[in-house]
């Protein structure tokens, strides 16, 4: 709901106004061309104008409107190749500035969780004794992405316990007894200062990933760590970082 919130800030503009049903497609390139020259990427258009679509359908379901118009969007980019080593992540964690981008960063490359995830993950959901995280909020009953049970490996049990001795919230990243709204800014600062200024949550997650693919664990394996609902996804992002998998592709070409 929050992102729907920033998105709904760009299109009330030039959609608020008008009935759903009365946007055509030169309103949706109007919209493209004039967010391209404020500067913004086609990624963000891209989720702009599906977050769009998303409200037309739901409001056919519930019959507010006799239709849901055709939205058209810019191609969706290719997913970002950056990525984080082992080594990058571990110096990451060195240069936050703060505790809680510490554990942030450790909690984000352990779990692959969505940033939003982890946001609003609480220690409810962090069963020490089984050693797992539920990042799923039970109470939510919004479908969301990227949701998982995960383990907690070793490193991150260790920050996890330390965090809960000091916690002055339900939420297991605070800051001086507050729940935090973003990370965004203390990674790209602690990446800054190691060479990696490109450093974001999502890398991280990202990261996580990369590396799960890289030691040999199956497409299907990395898809429910992940909470993929669709291993076609895991597959076009991560297959070609699979030495398995690309070993495969040359042993057909062998004369």
């Amino acid at each position: 709901m929050t992102t729907m919130g920033y998105t709904w800030k760009a299109l009330a503009p030039f959609f608020g106004a008008k009935e759903g049903t009365e946007i055509t497609l030169a309103d949706c390139r109007t919209y493209t061309k004039a967010r391209r020259d404020a500067g913004k990427k086609d990624g963000s258009i891209h989720t702009e104008l599906g977050h769009l679509r998303s409200v037309l359908v739901w409001a056919r379901k519930q019959r507010l409107i006799a239709f849901a118009p055709d939205i058209e969007r810019p191609s969706k980019p290719d997913p970002k190749e950056g990525y984080l080593t082992r080594d990058e992540v571990k110096k990451l964690v060195d240069a936050a500035n703060s505790a809680h981008i510490k554990l942030a960063i450790q909690l984000l490359i352990a779990t692959g969780a969505r940033v939003g995830a982890a946001l609003q993950l609480t220690w409810d959901r962090v069963d020490f004794d089984r050693r797992m995280i539920q990042l799923r909020n039970p109470f939510d009953k919004a479908h969301r992405k990227g949701r998982a049970t995960v383990p907690i490996n070793d490193s991150l049990l260790a920050a996890l316990h330390e965090a809960k001795q000091g916690a002055l919230t339900p939420y297991v990243l605070e800051w001086s007894g507050d729940k935090i709204l973003s990370i965004k800014k203390g990674i790209k600062t602690a990446g800054t200062k190691i060479g990696r200024a490109d450093a974001s949550p999502h890398m991280l997650r990202h990261s996580a990933a990369v590396w799960l693919v890289e030691d040999g664990h199956s497409m299907e394996a990395v898809a429910q760590f992940l909470g993929h609902s669709n291993t076609a996804m895991t597959y076009r992002v991560y297959a070609r970082y699979s030495p398995e998998y690309l070993r495969k592709l040359t042993a057909s070409l062998e004369i």
